[in-house]
């Protein structure tokens, strides 16, 4: 994953005013000296040839102290621009999540955006991206021409593919494919869980960089591999170009056709429609959600209702509630949550704990049948490795006394006794 340092940069530099190199400092919360820039390529047209100050005008949070982030960063620039059009929310973010959450409107207006990008012969991708700097620009010692502005498209072009090519890496050195036949394990399932966190690293980092690109779909499906999504889509234009009911009519039935390597195809024979002319895919999916229904005999074991009258698994909504409630404890104090790291680490992991549960156990109030056990087991160690991270993190805040003793005591038997009970239904999951 790329470096993203923007909320811990109190001020910097940019410095473009040589063709062809940029240096620059940048000053970190945490650090203290100033990270050092020196890289080949240029700004973009607003910036080249410029000297650009920036100032952070929102509290900030401390770079962790094992971060290893290097004080020299040498490579190549990406993108550098004062001038990148974002949309920002204008209410707080955790007003506007639960709006977006309701479909609701959230009110927002497009602002410009500073984003420094670079590509590091140690720390790889690095991106600062912030609407709340304050920018002092120079006027520019020297401007882009057309074959400047191709060859630092190409340079960035260059720098974000490498990057790209690491990533792949990473998803190689982690695929796993059991041989055909067999029955996957809880081992297998980690390794499969593995993957997939590198796949969506990757994927997270092309919608991130592509995310207002015209061809974004075609771009990241070739990234990823996905030839049937690249093919549909170079489909999909024709039929808009061509305009002609008959070809369009035609892709449907190819695509209707091409069911044998689809991962999601149907389990039996029942899901054609009676025309036998492809699957028929409901068009209100989400209603179909909103009216599934828990089992009425495991209530009390495999879910219950929260506050807002959803569904959550007994131990979720336990371990989301002991999160919130430290939450809340450390504001009645006053302290910063996010200045101080270890404090910072416990709540974060806390929370991170709560949604794996979610993600193991919630699915259990419609039925036990819909998940294997040894899924299940992969899914609650995955949970059980940030509950030892809060662990470590809640005895560093101990040392350091910076909570009550018996807020600390608490929150360390609940630690425990959240433990003890992904521990038992790892055990129950085994036994299946």
């Amino acid at each position: 994953m790329a470096w993203r340092i923007h909320d811990s940069v109190i001020r910097g530099e940019i410095d473009n005013r040589e063709k062809n190199i940029v240096r620059g400092k940048i000053w970190l919360n945490g650090v203290p000296e100033p990270v050092l820039l020196d890289l080949k390529g240029n700004a973009c047209a607003d910036l080249a040839g410029c000297f650009l100050t920036f100032e952070n005008t929102k509290p900030t949070i401390p770079l962790r102290p094992d971060a290893n982030f290097w004080q020299e960063q040498r490579g190549g620039a990406g993108d550098i621009t004062a001038s990148r059009k974002v949309r920002v929310f204008d209410m707080p973010i955790e007003e506007a999540y639960p709006r977006l959450k309701k479909k609701l409107p959230v009110p927002e207006h497009v602002a410009n955006c500073l984003y420094i990008e670079w590509f590091s012969h140690r720390n790889g991708r690095v991106v600062i991206e912030s609407t709340d700097c304050k920018l002092i620009i120079s006027p520019p010692q020297w401007r882009l021409n057309d074959a400047d502005e191709q060859q630092r498209q190409n340079q960035a072009a260059e720098g974000f593919n490498m990057f790209m090519q690491q990533l792949s890496a990473a998803v190689e050195a982690q695929r796993h494919e059991p041989p055909e036949g067999k029955e996957w394990d809880e081992f297998d399932y980690e390794k499969f869980l593995r993957e997939s966190d590198a796949r969506t690293d990757k994927y997270a980092e092309l919608l991130e960089k592509y995310m207002d690109h015209p061809e974004r779909d075609k771009i990241i499906a070739k990234e990823m591999g996905w030839t049937w999504l690249e093919e549909s889509l170079d489909e999909e234009e024709q039929a808009k170009a061509s305009k002609d009911p008959t070809v369009s009519d035609q892709l449907a039935v190819d695509a209707a056709d091409e069911d044998d390597d689809d991962p999601f195809g149907p389990a039996n024979d029942d899901s054609h429609d009676e025309e036998g002319g492809g699957w028929e895919v409901p068009d209100n999916l989400e209603e179909l959600a909103d009216d599934l229904k828990p089992d009425p005999t495991t209530e009390g074991v495999d879910w219950v209702r929260d506050e807002h009258g959803y569904f959550q698994h007994p131990l979720c909504l336990r371990t989301q509630n002991g999160a919130m409630n430290l939450w809340h404890k450390c504001d009645e104090l006053g302290l910063d949550k996010s200045s101080d790291p270890d404090l910072s680490d416990l709540l974060s992991e806390y929370q991170i704990t709560s949604a794996k549960l979610a993600g193991a156990l919630n699915s259990l109030a419609y039925g036990r049948h819909l998940r294997d056990g040894p899924f299940t087991v992969a899914y609650l160690k995955r949970a059980l490795n940030y509950l030892h991270t809060a662990q470590a993190a809640l005895e560093r805040v101990v040392s350091r006394k910076l909570l009550p003793k018996e807020i600390t005591d608490e929150v360390r038997a609940e630690l425990f006794g959240i433990r003890e009970e992904i521990l038992k239904l790892m055990q129950e999951f085994r036994s299946q």
